[in-house]
């Protein structure tokens, strides 16, 4: 009997040290766990979650994080959301209508968890929050202006006010609905410029690409070998980087003297590295956090390293700045109970 009560405790070992976990809230507006904001960052979004709750008492929290599997989940965002709702309480107890917007940067997708109050009837404009205000920052790699418009919206749809405007007379409002105008005028403004300048650049990288190549030994027109061709002229490195997209090869050959030349292009958006040992973009780098800056003392992550190509493995660990105490001083507080059955909307990018 004994020895089957031990054989028992030995197989539940793994489970209990793979069991799903949560983070503990510091405040209930802004936990950035991920450190991808800055103060300044986290003040802005702050004053918009104190004013909607302090004119409609609704809670919203935002919260970003590295990867769920740092808090033992693996699989999609929904449950995990969820469950981080619904064990920090976020809004009313009685009326449920607290909002989380939930980021994982590193697994790229997100979540807007909506308390059970709100039922089904958010979904829709959640989901739409997430496709036309959050993704195309995000794509653009600017986390910050993807998760302030986020707020904005997400604040205007559960209130019906936009952040600044609770209290305004109507010229007041108008006159804000004209600056907003020309910001988002001036917005298209810029990306119709980045469009063309970038369209322009793609253009010219093209001809670039494209353009006969002359052969330096026999002054013949060189040919370019097409991808399924070329990887028998490319390194085993080469032929890896191409595989992760992190560098894309042209290889020209000239038939009249059997002289190749190799051009390398890098990818603009690749997470490889340069390899210490290799020197291919073939390394790849995860970030785990193992003691949370706080204002009183710096904390520490830890970013493994390891390499596709000739499998070199090595860590590093960095210093994380302390919080400035004026990104926590008036902040404090705690959630009123609410709970979520899973409403809300995901994206990815």
């Amino acid at each position: 009997m004994l020895r089957c009560l031990a054989v028992l405790c030995l197989a539940l070992l793994p489970i209990s040290a793979t069991a799903q976990s949560y983070p503990d809230y510091t405040e209930p507006y802004v936990n950035d766990f991920a450190y991808l904001l800055s103060v300044e960052q986290e003040e802005v979004l702050r004053e918009k979650l104190k004013e909607l709750r302090r004119e409609t008492d609704i809670e919203f929290t935002v919260v970003v994080i590295d990867n769920m599997s740092d808090y033992g989940h693996e699989g999609a965002i929904e449950p995990f959301a969820t469950g981080l709702f619904n064990a920090w309480g976020v809004g009313d107890a009685t009326r449920n209508d607290g909002v989380m917007l939930l980021v994982a940067r590193l697994d790229r997708v997100l979540r807007i968890e909506v308390g059970s109050g709100y039922g089904d009837d958010k979904n829709d404009a959640m989901a739409a929050i997430i496709d036309d205000k959050i993704i195309p920052n995000f794509r653009d790699g600017d986390y910050f202006r993807g998760i302030e418009r986020g707020v904005d919206a997400i604040i205007h749809e559960v209130s019906g006010t936009w952040p600044g405007e609770f209290n305004s007379t109507f010229l007041e409002r108008l006159w804000n609905r004209i600056v907003w105008g020309r910001q988002i005028v001036g917005d298209w403004i810029a990306v119709l410029y980045a469009f063309l300048a970038g369209l322009g650049y793609r253009q010219y990288r093209k001809w670039k690409r494209n353009k006969p190549r002359i052969c330096p030994e026999d002054g013949s027109v060189m040919r370019r070998v097409d991808e399924l061709e070329d990887d028998k002229y490319l390194k085993d490195g080469e032929k890896i980087e191409e595989k992760l997209q992190s560098v894309d090869y042209d290889v020209w050959l000239c038939d009249q003297c059997d002289h190749r030349t190799i051009e390398a292009y890098k990818s603009w958006f690749s997470s490889y590295g340069a390899c210490r040992t290799c020197n291919y973009r073939t390394l790849a780098g995860t970030t785990t956090i193992i003691e949370h800056a706080t204002t009183s003392s710096e904390g520490l992550k830890r970013v493994d390293y390891h390499c596709k190509h000739c499998d070199d493995s090595y860590s590093t660990h960095v210093t994380i700045p302390k919080k400035s105490k004026s990104s926590s001083s008036s902040s404090g507080g705690s959630f009123g109970g609410g709970s979520s059955s899973g409403g809300g909307a995901s994206g990815s990018w």
